[in-house]
């Protein structure tokens, strides 16, 4: 009899074994797949903060290419050269431009070499100075 206990205990293990893999086979395919979502899912989430950190960065700026605002329907716009133009039209200097709009003097040069943009408000000033003539820049700057 001992020969038939030993059978049937070596036969109960190899199948208990052969269960136990089947099960296990399935459970490793289902980590395997939920390893694969989690590390898209971290990708994904790191491609996020990197998009929020770049908007977040260019919230207090002006885009590169020129601002554009909705100021009472009209779109305002930045260009260097119409900064340059305007100035010299008036035939004001950096300084004195400066003045009209209520930055600094080395605040207009750096517009005009392109280093920096104008904040929103700055645009508005600049639209109002835009319809100016001569004598009413001069007039302004005087206080008269």
């Amino acid at each position: 009899m001992p020969n038939f206990a030993s059978t049937l205990k070596q036969e109960i293990t190899r199948l208990a074994r052969k269960e136990i893999r089947a099960h296990i086979l399935s459970l490793r395919k289902s980590s395997t797949h939920y390893r694969g979502e989690i590390a898209a899912l971290k990708r994904e989430a790191a491609h996020l903060r990197a998009a929020m950190a770049r908007l977040g960065k260019g919230m207090g700026r002006v885009s590169a290419k020129g601002a554009e605002a909705e100021e009472g329907g009209k779109k305002l716009r930045f260009s260097v050269r119409s900064v340059v133009a305007q100035r010299k039209r008036l035939g004001l200097s950096a300084a004195d431009f400066g003045k009209l709009i209520g930055v600094s003097g080395a605040t207009i040069y750096g517009w005009e070499s392109g280093k920096t943009r104008p904040r929103q408000s700055q645009l508005t000033k600049m639209d109002t100075v835009r319809g100016l003539g001569k004598r009413e820049a001069k007039k302004r700057l005087t206080g008269k």
